[in-house]
């Protein structure tokens, strides 16, 4: 017998947010296929922290995940994988690149390829390679994405000034250039840079604290107002957090009690409503 608890569904200024405690693969095969628009998550990376004891973690069980995200993501919607490799006898695994190509045998797109850069060092790895400073975000696709926001927070040096864009024809030639307005910000890359210190309400108990302004770049970049946002392993409850700021639904599953019961305040800390009751529900 296994034991979920769950938060029911609450209308938080017209947003709806569910937090379930439990096993991610048990509770994503009770969801309705195409009911997520986006989901941000960082999956545990290659067993590299044990998170209470309660982590089992390998091929099999990623595959899964994989497979049932792709059933419940709608068309057009996206995921967002954030994930980091091991370094076992001073070289990486590779996992990543497997889960990524697993997720192309699933059905998606892997739209694109991102790195989440960091500003200070992250985990030595091997003293045979350089310091490690990044880990990759791939942005899986169910066909072509409904919502692509990007970001424009780059200052362009010459805005305000008139520049020429050059354009190819199908046949190679070269259209006449046309002149246009250098705007004050123009649109990122596709390289990421966050600082991973802890300060504010970054501040607890979880070993892998994801940076709130990378959750929130990517509900931005990926869905709107009242889309569905979810996250299956919602640790921390940093995607939940940022999604109910940025008036999006949100569904977080997470397994580790401690986990979810700091998510389930930290998400709840900051509405006006109390927090609902917790809802007990026993499957044999």
């Amino acid at each position: 017998m296994t034991c979920a608890f769950v938060k029911p569904l609450v209308d938080l200024s017209n947003t709806m947010i569910q937090l379930i405690h439990g096993d991610c693969i048990d509770e994503m095969e009770k969801m309705d296929a195409g009911s997520v628009d986006l989901t941000v998550t960082s999956p545990p990376y290659d067993n590299l922290r044990t998170y209470e004891a309660s982590l089992q973690w390998n091929e099999d069980i990623w595959k899964q995940v994989l497979e049932q995200l792709h059933r419940i993501t709608k068309q057009g919607g996206v995921v967002v994988w954030v994930f980091g490799d091991a370094t076992i006898k001073g070289s990486e695994t590779g996992t990543s690149f497997r889960q990524a190509l697993y997720a192309i045998e699933c059905g998606f797109n892997l739209h694109d390829t991102m790195i989440f850069q960091k500003t200070a060092s992250g985990a030595v790895g091997s003293q045979l390679c350089y310091w490690q400073s990044f880990e990759y975000m791939f942005i899986l696709s169910k066909g072509k994405p409904q919502s692509i926001n990007r970001i424009r927070d780059v200052r362009n040096k010459t805005a305000g000034s008139f520049g020429t864009r050059a354009r190819i024809n199908s046949d190679g030639s070269q259209k006449k250039p046309n002149r246009h307005s250098v705007a004050e910000y123009g649109i990122r890359t596709n390289i990421w840079q966050y600082h991973i210190g802890r300060n504010g309400d970054d501040q607890n108990d979880h070993p892998a604290v994801f940076p709130e302004k990378l959750a929130s770049d990517h509900i931005i970049s990926w869905s709107n107002e009242g889309d569905t946002v979810f996250d299956p392993f919602m640790g921390s409850g940093t995607t939940g957090k940022m999604a109910k700021e940025l008036c999006r639904n949100f569904i977080g599953i997470e397994k580790v009690e401690k986990y979810y019961q700091i998510a389930s305040d930290r998400i709840y800390s900051h509405n006006r409503v109390e927090q609902a009751t917790i809802a007990e529900f026993f499957d044999s």
